[in-house]
């Protein structure tokens, strides 16, 4: 079969395999998000408290279910659903309402959190905006599910087209493919939340980063610009490190064929000026629009989500709390170093390319730059570190290419031996 053909094929299992789980998959901040998209189809605030309340307790359910029917002391009692779905519901309605009738009933989200809380997401139309048209044509459950397939489709074959460019052997293409679907960025990408468009975008940032390396400038600047652009709506602070990341690698990598009397090419020149222009963009617009400051994500951090007083030090207290995180984390990656060992063999894969390595490091680290804004270790799943995980999706394979290439015959590899074959 063709790579296309190998693509697809891949694509398919993957969205097939997703229908082991087509609830249950959404965290608190799928509300917010749902019931922003529900605002933009025109729904009343009470119609969107209903279909995201009902949605968010049917997952809960589906999971209480699914945990007694394994549990070896519960396993025979009676369907918790029923009762379940109802007192979720009553414990939704009852904050919702009380916030209702106290007149928090502005913007597009409903009033699941304090006003100051909900700004937060009142900033970021982005993933409700991708959200409308499949919640409009399949329904909220379906629609968040197809959503979340058709991101994290996305993500692999653009992992794939990065490999791509940078003429990897077929079969080490379609292993980054799969590894971004078998990754915890596959997993996490699949929950309905912004993180599957922040991978999405940010490898899309990076084959534009790989393609004006390789001569075509035009095309791959405006990969940069655009995903720099969308990530804007999508959540502002990640096009910010995106845009200071890429600056900051082509600083780097030009700095060194400075000084090594190499030229430094347009296609290095076009990305970092991308960088930077994203990256100043991003500070002025959001300063014109009043998005909220570091300063109010702080205190939402400290204080638990506004639900406490603010914090008169708050910068001393997260410097503190920034050491005592970054100590424990380590602690425990060292227990289960797979994720640890994984960055390294990515970086090491990556920097066989030097000029895209960097780059490809740069947009990994903007995992770690979301991670250390938030230093909380209860979040689930370190879905904010997960935009560090793109290092070994493409840099594994890059790593493994010495390896396969002369060993793996692959299909393109095969036209080029016969027509040589035949001259």
């Amino acid at each position: 079969m063709r790579p296309r053909t190998w693509v697809l094929v891949l694509a398919a299992v993957f969205a097939l395999l997703q229908l082991a789980n087509v609830t249950g998959r959404d965290t608190p901040d799928t509300k917010n998000y749902l019931s922003y998209a529900l605002s933009l189809r025109g729904e009343d605030k009470h119609a969107a408290a209903a279909r995201t309340i009902d949605y968010a307790c049917s997952g809960k359910a589906s999971i209480t279910r699914r945990n007694q029917s394994v549990d070896v002391i519960r396993f025979h009692r009676p369907d918790p659903t029923a009762r379940v779905l109802a007192a979720c519901r009553a414990q939704e309605w009852q904050a919702v309402g009380a916030r209702l009738e106290a007149g928090q009933t502005g913007g597009h989200t409903v009033p699941y959190m304090p006003e100051r809380f909900m700004r937060i997401f009142e900033v970021r139309p982005g993933y409700p905006v991708f959200l409308l048209p499949f919640i409009t044509v399949l329904g909220v459950t379906w629609g968040l599910w197809a959503a979340s397939v058709v991101v994290t489709v996305a993500g692999g074959v653009l992992a794939f087209l990065i490999l791509r460019t940078l003429r990897t052997p077929t079969a080490l293409c379609l292993t980054g493919q799969a590894l971004f679907y078998v990754l915890p960025c596959g997993t996490t990408a699949m929950r309905p939340m912004t993180e599957g468009l922040l991978l999405t975008l940010t490898l899309t940032a990076v084959w534009g980063c790989a393609l004006a390396l390789d001569g075509r400038v035009r095309t791959g600047t405006l990969l940069v610009c655009g995903a720099l652009a969308a990530l804007f709506t999508v959540k502002h602070s990640q096009a910010l490190f995106l845009g200071l990341c890429l600056a900051g690698a082509g600083a780097a990598i030009g700095v060194r064929r400075r000084r090594a009397g190499a030229p430094y090419g347009r296609g290095l020149v076009a990305v970092t000026a991308a960088g930077c222009c994203g990256a100043l963009g991003t500070l002025l617009l959001a300063k014109v629009l009043h998005y909220p400051s570091e300063s109010e994500s702080l205190q939402d951090l400290l204080t638990g989500h506004f639900s406490r007083p603010d914090r008169a030090h708050p910068w001393s207290e997260f410097y503190h709390l920034q050491l005592n995180f970054w100590v424990e984390w380590l602690r425990r990656q060292l227990w289960e170093p797979f994720f640890v060992a994984a960055l390294a063999a990515g970086a090491w894969g990556a920097l066989r390319r030097r000029a895209f390595g960097c780059f490809l490091l740069a947009a990994a680290f903007t995992g770690i730059l979301t991670q250390a804004g938030h230093p909380d270790i209860n979040i689930w799943g370190d879905r904010l570190i997960v935009l560090a995980w793109l290092l070994p999706v493409v840099g594994v394979p890059l790593l493994l290419e010495p390896v396969v290439r002369g060993r793996v015959v692959v299909p393109m590899q095969d036209r080029i031996k016969q027509a040589h074959s035949m001259r």
